[in-house]
């Protein structure tokens, strides 16, 4: 059966609570859905969230794109001819990643759904449980211990505090978060490249003297400053992580080159879908670099098939998929849910996502 269909949604989910960064600042997640559909009409759903910060891709330029020249190599092809369809639609236009992410996931949806078996296990995995931390926004002491306080109340056991704003104040907020939760839950830290070189060093340097335990520091620079990344990793003791630093394959060389990190986040929307992901995985494990899978905010579209690869490959720390757990109301029937601190995936075929709300 070839595919006969390719459509987008555009979708527009409130927040239960507002998501601060060094970034940005947001009560909604805005995104496009894609929809595959065989001429048997079974249907596979990916997703391209808008995250102008982070990858510069947009619900229009997404949606250009996917209606546009990948949509031209889909309509009539062979979906299990997954491998092939997938390098087409990497070759087919520069940049779009968010796009190309939403396509990649959408087949190998459409794939599952078509050999009845669900996207984790499509992938080699064998479970349909996936630990997560918990993010933090970023905000003053005093709402970020009481938000701290309520998260561990509810079973999180591991903390993503947003930082970046200013480093004293973000030492002594950090600290305030440790005193209110006390020694055991995990804290690492997500500077959002808000930080410079010399303002991560002290500030980091500052929380290992006070023995505030942090598990790691994510991006504290800004992601093209690979130097400046590395600079930092090499003058503090707790493990740094690489986000915005690494999109693609160049990328992740130039971290393995420099040892510029000691870990890297994996983003489906930063790489361009499972595929490219699992490459990254494989070749930073390969070079000894530490990997977690994480989300932009996005619904359970993406965030399920973010967790399906982490079910599916294994990764050396809690991944940080809580994106959908942000969400007031899903904007789509099925897929996953959260059980405390654990994303828990459908064991229905594919993603397990019914249609749009």
């Amino acid at each position: 059966m070839t595919i006969d269909t390719v459509r987008c949604h555009s979708v527009s989910a409130a927040l239960h609570t507002t998501f601060v960064t060094a970034l940005r600042c947001t009560d909604v997640v805005e995104s496009l859905v894609v929809e595959v559909m065989d001429a048997d009409g079974r249907r596979g759903f990916g997703e391209a969230p808008q995250v102008w910060a982070v990858t510069g891709d947009s619900l229009a330029g997404s949606r250009a794109c996917v209606e546009g020249p990948l949509g031209a190599i889909l309509l009539g092809a062979q979906p299990d001819d997954l491998n092939v369809l997938l390098a087409r639609v990497s070759a087919a236009v520069a940049g779009n990643l968010a796009a190309k992410a939403a396509v990649d996931v959408a087949l190998h949806d459409l794939v599952a759904r078509r050999r009845g078996v669900s996207l984790p296990l499509l992938l080699g995995g064998t479970t349909h449980r996936v630990p997560t931390d918990v993010t933090l926004s970023a905000g003053d002491a005093g709402s970020l211990s009481e938000a701290a306080q309520r998260r561990v109340s509810e079973g999180f056991e591991v903390l993503k505090l947003k930082v970046g704003t200013d480093a004293i104040a973000d030492v002594n907020r950090v600290l305030a978060v440790r005193n209110a939760i006390g020694a055991s839950p995990r804290l690492r830290l997500d500077a959002n490249q808000g930080w410079s070189a010399r303002e991560a060093v002290r500030a980091i340097c500052a929380l290992e003297d006070a023995g505030a335990e942090v598990e790691l520091v994510e991006q504290p620079v800004r992601g093209h400053d690979i130097p400046g990344l590395a600079w930092v990793t090499d003058r503090v003791s707790t493990p740094v992580m690489a986000d915005e630093s690494v999109f693609s394959l160049r990328d992740l060389h130039a971290v393995v080159e420099r040892r510029a990190a000691d870990l890297i986040n994996v983003k489906l929307a930063k790489c361009g879908g499972l595929t490219p992901a699992r490459t990254l995985l494989d070749v930073a494990q390969a070079h000894e670099i530490g990997v977690i899978v994480g989300s932009m905010m996005e619904t359970a579209v993406g965030v399920g098939a973010a967790a399906s690869l982490a079910a599916a490959t294994g990764t050396t720390l809690v991944d940080d998929l809580d994106a959908a757990w942000w969400l007031a109301t899903s904007p789509v029937r099925g897929g996953l849910r959260y059980e405390d601190a654990t994303v828990v995936l459908p064991e229905t075929p594919g993603l397990g996502i019914e249609g749009l709300a």
